[in-house]
């Protein structure tokens, strides 16, 4: 018996070890979403000392209505993970234009109810990217194409003209555009 103690013990911390190396997720700018883990053998990183002027053109939505979008928690990935790397909150310049397929993740809670009969996830985290600095705007064409209206989007969200003329404005200022 003492023999299979021993055995189940040694089991037991080789199983715990393997877990103890894990990181917990951090979320040092956008909290609560966009998880990240430090790598320290990472050789590229973001330069802290640069300013960093990014668009992002999201035009797809969670596969689930009730689950957030994996592509506006990625948004919350890009700001934390430049966060970690030492660019600080005013040198990262970030715009979200919504359109498409994704344009459900800006509707109000009750818009968003009344066609999956869920609350909508996606609040939360524009609301924490908001607070983070960036800037989340809806493209106008899309919301006409599907008869909606700002008053059918969450409360802060802002409207474009469209998604193409974002891109064709913050382009040439510089922006890095990123297709989500």
């Amino acid at each position: 018996m003492n023999r299979l103690l021993k055995a189940a013990l040694f089991c037991a911390a080789i199983f715990t070890a393997q877990f103890s190396f894990a990181q917990s997720a951090q979320f040092p700018l956008v909290k609560g979403f966009g998880g990240i883990y430090e790598v320290p053998e990472a050789t590229e990183r973001p330069d802290g000392s640069l300013e960093y002027f990014i668009l992002i053109d999201m035009s797809t939505a969670a596969d689930e209505n009730a689950e957030v979008s994996r592509w506006v928690d990625n948004v919350a990935r890009l700001m934390n993970l430049h966060a970690l790397a030492g660019v600080s909150k005013d040198r990262l310049h970030v715009k979200v234009v919504v359109h498409g397929g994704a344009i459900s993740t800006v509707m109000s809670n009750e818009v968003y109810q009344k066609r999956y009969n869920v609350d909508n996830p996606n609040i939360a985290v524009y609301k924490a990217l908001e607070a983070a600095g960036a800037e989340i705007l809806v493209c106008g064409q899309s919301l006409r194409a599907r008869d909606l209206q700002k008053a059918d989007l969450y409360d802060s969200v802002n409207v474009a003209l469209s998604a193409l003329t974002m891109v064709t404005t913050y382009a040439p200022k510089g922006y890095t555009v990123l297709k989500f």
